[in-house]
C-alpha cells in the first residue's frame, strides 16, 4: 500500500481514480488544483505517486512537476492528458514525469503505470539507501585506540598534497582510508583514480597508468588516455605497488619527481597535477634490499606511511562492522529486518579473521544469501570461523628472509588447499596475485 494524491479539476475523474486506487489497496487523496496538491503534499510529505491532469487553470501539469521535484523530489508523477501527442509526450518525459496517460484510460492501464512508477520509487530508495551505508564505513569513527592514531595521521596527510603510503595486510581495508584520504582533502571533488597493480600484465599496465597512442602496439587502433590523466587534480591510488615491473617503476618516479610523463609509444610530454596515494602488504624496505623495488622510488613514496591494523589488532571494531555489512548485505539482498543472532556475534568476535575486514564482509553477505529465517544462526556463518587457529610455525632458520617465509607459507597453503580460490582465500589475496607471487617464487 502507498500513498497516492489524484489532482484533477474534473471532480469525476477524481472520484472514478480515488476509488479505483483505493480499491487496489492504496491510501488516496483528491485535489482540485496545483494549490491543492501542493498544500496536500506538504501536510503529507509522504505521497509516493502524484496523478495529474495535464490542463488546469493557473497552473498546468508540467508546472506542478516542477514544483514537485524542487519540493518532493523523491515523489513520482504521472501526468494525466486528453492531448497526446509525440512532442508533448516527449515534453513530459524530459520535464521529469515518470509516465503519461491518454485520456480516455481504462483502469487496467491506470493500475500497470501506477505499480510500475511505485516499484521504480522503491528502487530508487533501496539504492540511495545502500549508496549511503556502502559510503557510510565506520572507519572514521574507530573506537581502536590503534586505529584512531593512524586517522588522526591520516587526516592531517590529506590537507596535503603529500605522497601517502599504506602498508598492512591484505583486506585490513587500505584501499578505504585510501579513499577517505581523498574525501577530506582539498581534491574532493576531483576524481579518486584506482589502479590494481597486480591484474595486469606490465604492457597492460604502462597502457593503463599512462596511456598510450595509436600503433602503439597491437590492437592500440586509436589515442587512449591512462589513469593518471583521468585523475587530473585528484588522486591516483596505486594498490599493491610492490607488483610493478622495474620498468614501470622507473616511469613512476620520474612523475613523482616532475609531474610529467608520456604515453607508451609516444613523444608528447604530458604534465598532470596528481597525487599519488600507495599501498602495500609487503615489507617495501625488505623489497629494497632484495634487489626488488627501487630504493629512490621507495623514499619518493615513503613521505607519509600509515600502517592499517590488521582486524585482530583492533576488535573493539567488529561489532560496528558486523552491523554495517549487515546493513548492506540485507539491502542488495532484499532482506531487510534481517538480524544476527547473539551467538552469531560473540563467534565472530571471538574469529582471528587472517582475511581481515574482507573475510568478514564475505562471511556477512554468504550468511545474509544462505539464512532463510529472520535471525541469522550461528550455524549460518561460514565453517572456518569455529575452527581453532592454526598452530604457530615455528620460526624461519637462522638466515631466512620473509621472502622465504612468505614463498614457504604459501606452498603449504598450496598444497592443503583443494582449490586455488581456496588458497587465496586462506591467504586473504586474490587469485590473480596468488597467481604472480607463484610465477614469482617460480610454484608449481
Amino acid at each position: 500500500m502507498a500513498k497516492l494524491l489524484v489532482v484533477d479539476d474534473d471532480k469525476n475523474i477524481r472520484r472514478i481514480l480515488s476509488t479505483f486506487l483505493e480499491s487496489c489497496g492504496h491510501e488516496v487523496q483528491q485535489a482540485p488544483d496545483a494549490a491543492s496538491a501542493l498544500a496536500a503534499l506538504s501536510k503529507e510529505p509522504d505521497v509516493k505517486l502524484v496523478l495529474t491532469d495535464f490542463r488546469m487553470a493557473e497552473m498546468n501539469g508540467l508546472e506542478l512537476l516542477e514544483q514537485i521535484k524542487q519540493q518532493h523530489p523523491d515523489t513520482l508523477v504521472i501526468l494525466m492528458t486528453a492531448y497526446a501527442t509525440v512532442e508533448s509526450a516527449v515534453a513530459i518525459i524530459k520535464a521529469g514525469a515518470y509516465d503519461y496517460l491518454t485520456k480516455p484510460f481504462s483502469l487496467d492501464r491506470v493500475r500497470q503505470a501506477v505499480e510500475r512508477a511505485l516499484e521504480v520509487g522503491n528502487l530508487r530508495v533501496e539504492n540511495r539507501a545502500l549508496r549511503d551505508v556502502v559510503h557510510d564505513l565506520p572507519l572514521t569513527d574507530s573506537r581502536s585506540s590503534v586505529m584512531q592514531s593512524v586517522l588522526r595521521t591520516a587526516r592531517q596527510a590529506a590537507n596535503s598534497d603529500a605522497t601517502v603510503i599504506l602498508l598492512g595486510e591484505s583486506g585490513a581495508g587500505k584501499n578505504v582510508l585510501a579513499r577517505q584520504i581523498h574525501e577530506w582533502s582539498p581534491r574532493h571533488e576531483r576524481p579518486f583514480v584506482v589502479v590494481n597493480c597486480t591484474t595486469l600484465s606490465d604492457q597492460l599496465l604502462e597502457s593503463e597508468l599512462f596511456g598510450h597512442v595509436r600503433g602503439a602496439f597491437t590492437g592500440a587502433i586509436k589515442n587512449k588516455p591512462g589513469r593518471l590523466e583521468a585523475a587530473a587534480g585528484g588522486t591516483v591510488f596505486l594498490d599493491e605497488i610492490a607488483d610493478l615491473s622495474p620498468t614501470l617503476q622507473t616511469k613512476l618516479l620520474r612523475f613523482l619527481q616532475e609531474r610529467q610523463f608520456e604515453r607508451v609509444g609516444g613523444d608528447e610530454t604530458i604534465e598532470i597535477d596528481a597525487r599519488i596515494i600507495a599501498a602495500s602488504n609487503r615489507d617495501l624496505e625488505h623489497e629494497v634490499a632484495a634487489g626488488h623495488f627501487r630504493e629512490d622510488l621507495f623514499y619518493r613514496l615513503n613521505v607519509i606511511s600509515l600502517r592499517v591494523p590488521a582486524l585482530r589488532e583492533r576488535p573493539e571494531d567488529i561489532r560496528a562492522l558486523v552491523e554495517h555489512f549487515l546493513t548492506a548485505a540485507a539491502l542488495r539482498n532484499r532482506r531487510q529486518g534481517l538480524q544476527l543472532s547473539p551467538e552469531a556475534m560473540d563467534a565472530l568476535g571471538a574469529y582471528q579473521w587472517p582475511g581481515n575486514i574482507r573475510e568478514l564482509r564475505n562471511a556477512i553477505e554468504r550468511a545474509v544469501v544462505l539464512t532463510r529465517s529472520d535471525v541469522i544462526p550461528r550455524e549460518g556463518l561460514p565453517d572456518r570461523v569455529f575452527q581453532a587457529p592454526s598452530p604457530l610455525r615455528p620460526p624461519p632458520p637462522s638466515g631466512g628472509t620473509l621472502e622465504e617465509l612468505e614463498r614457504d607459507h604459501i606452498r603449504r597453503v598450496l598444497a592443503e588447499a583443494v582449490t586455488l580460490e581456496e588458497a587465496a582465500e586462506t591467504l586473504g589475496i586474490s587469485t590473480t596475485t596468488l597467481w604472480r607471487k607463484r610465477k614469482r617464487y617460480s610454484i608449481e
